[in-house]
């Protein structure tokens, strides 16, 4: 049954990260830096912390099957931002995939801890 919520969440991260993506467009960013997937984790990462604080789910409850492993895992996304970094360096932009790694991964990780034990 855990696999139907976490299909039923990662299809609703998934559309959200979709709509990010999109409303970056509109808002320009396309300078060439993955700002939405930048973004994307981000959110990911802060509503996964304020989930593990406030709501102090059990390994394979059906809410963090949904809400952790379905609706965070659907929004974030590691594969992009890596194909991404890798594709900054490939066109010589080193200091743009550099500094993507750097904010991805302080964000994140200070994002998580900080929603996790701040809430």
């Amino acid at each position: 049954m855990n696999a139907l919520w976490v299909f039923l969440g990662g299809g609703l991260g998934s559309v959200l990260r979709y709509g990010i993506s999109l409303g970056a467009l509109k808002l320009g960013f396309s300078s060439g830096f993955p700002w939405p997937t930048l973004v994307a984790n981000g959110v990911a990462c802060m509503v996964a912390g304020w989930l593990m604080h406030g709501w102090g789910f059990s390994m394979g409850s059906f809410k963090h099957a949904l809400l952790v492993i379905g609706f965070c895992g659907g929004l974030s996304t590691f594969s992009t931002f890596s194909v991404e970094t890798v594709s900054l360096l490939q066109q010589g932009r080193w200091d743009w995939a550099v500094a993507n790694v750097i904010l991805s991964v302080l964000m994140c990780l200070g994002l998580v801890g900080w929603m996790a034990y701040k809430g």
